[in-house]
């Protein structure tokens, strides 16, 4: 079965071509610069389509997940010296 629908590459296609008119913007609302990157063209591309509603892989949340298994790593131990330290 396919990832992406067929109306999903298009939306990237549409903004490769922007891009390589110049007329790519990035931010929110295209307040941004000019995009000149392919990858940032294609993400652009298929944040558009996932806005429309086609078939898209949802988005990687690795930032995120990196955030939470850190406070996971340390917050016991924080927890663990706060409890010693009271106890003396």
């Amino acid at each position: 079965m396919a990832r992406y629908s067929r109306s999903a590459s298009k939306e990237v296609e549409s903004a490769m071509e922007r891009r390589k008119k110049g007329t790519l913007k990035s931010g929110p609302g295209g307040k941004g610069g000019t995009v000149k990157s392919r990858k940032q063209a294609i993400a652009i591309g298929l944040s558009e389509a996932r806005a429309k509603g086609k078939k898209v892989p949802a988005k990687k949340k690795t930032a995120a997940r990196k955030k939470i298994t850190a406070k996971r790593k340390t917050g016991p131990k924080r927890k663990a010296a706060a409890k010693r330290k009271k106890k003396v």
